[in-house]
């Protein structure tokens, strides 16, 4: 049995009827009845009895309603000690990702998580890879890790929170500076900088480029994004990067971020070991970070 069969059947017994039950949980009758056929047959019992005016426990529904009913008031009060200890600020939240994510994901996301939590210590853990990242948590020496999502693995959950188009970056003075967007086939042959070959990234858009028949040159590597961005608005040479916030405006007159819409976006989020047995204070930290991704997209679809 789960919980969720006993919080149906308390249900039940509560309101008197299977449909009326159904209502308050906002299910279906047939789901509610499923929930109790489930206890009876585990049970080897009948819990409830059927009336012209709806269902009654019967002698083991009422002993196990009572049970229950205590059961779970106990459990209700610890998950909320456990939120109350969590919002105590208290305790540390693990994270491991790249040396850059915090300054175009998390930042305000930080300062936000600080205010709610101003005792919690937040400890980064830079990695190179998502591989890297995933070691961390497989060893237990994280909580949470931020990553370019790829194949799912047999041990670690991933959750999608932000979807990063492809541009090409180039100086302002590049003749492509002109150019509104790019297809595919103008990289051919080009001659790009690019991060590790065992990056996700870098995997995902070799990938890609190969589907399209297109073959680039990287040659030259440098470890995160904003080095290769950097390396490019000095004129130094081109770049294909996820469309980052924090390189676009006025800020960086000599760069230009073409976009190649014709590429599948990247997909950032979280990695986890199991979601369901994060830590408190490590889920309000993961949805802080989610919700402020969410409005930072909501802000460049605004100002395109």
């Amino acid at each position: 049995m789960t919980l969720d069969d006993l919080r149906v059947f308390t249900a039940v017994c509560r309101t008197s009827s299977l449909s009326a039950a159904a209502r308050d949980l906002s299910c279906t009758q047939s789901a509610v009845s499923q929930h109790v056929k489930r206890l009876e047959r585990e049970l080897g019992l009948s819990l409830l009895e059927r009336h012209t005016r709806g269902v009654v426990p019967t002698r083991a529904g009422r002993v196990l309603y009572a049970a229950v009913t205590e059961g779970l008031g106990c459990i209700d009060h610890a998950l909320r000690r456990l939120e109350e200890v969590a919002r105590a600020e208290g305790g540390s939240v693990r994270v491991t990702t790249g040396a850059t994510t915090v300054r175009h994901f998390m930042s305000a996301a930080v300062v936000d998580f600080r205010r709610r939590f101003p005792q919690a210590s937040i400890e980064f853990q830079t990695e190179t890879s998502s591989r890297g990242c995933f070691d961390a948590l497989t060893a237990g020496g994280v909580d949470l890790a931020w990553i370019t999502l790829g194949p799912a693995t047999g041990t670690i959950e991933q959750r999608p929170v932000v979807e990063l188009p492809w541009s090409l970056a180039v100086s302002a003075a590049d003749p492509l500076a002109a150019k509104a967007f790019l297809e595919p086939a103008d990289l051919q042959n080009a001659r790009l900088i690019g991060l590790p070959e065992n990056s996700t990234s870098r995997q995902q858009l070799g990938t890609w480029l190969a589907e399209s028949g297109i073959r680039p040159v990287f040659d030259t590597s440098v470890a995160d994004w904003d080095t290769a961005i950097l390396l490019a608005e000095l004129g130094l040479g081109h770049a294909v990067v996820p469309a980052l916030p924090a390189w676009s405006g006025p800020g960086h007159p000599d760069l230009r971020l073409i976009p190649i819409p014709a590429l599948p976006a990247l997909t950032a989020g979280w990695a986890v070991r199991r979601w369901d047995a994060l830590a408190p204070l490590a889920r309000a930290f993961a949805e802080t970070v989610a919700n402020h991704c969410g409005t930072q997209a909501v802000v460049g679809q605004t100002r395109a």
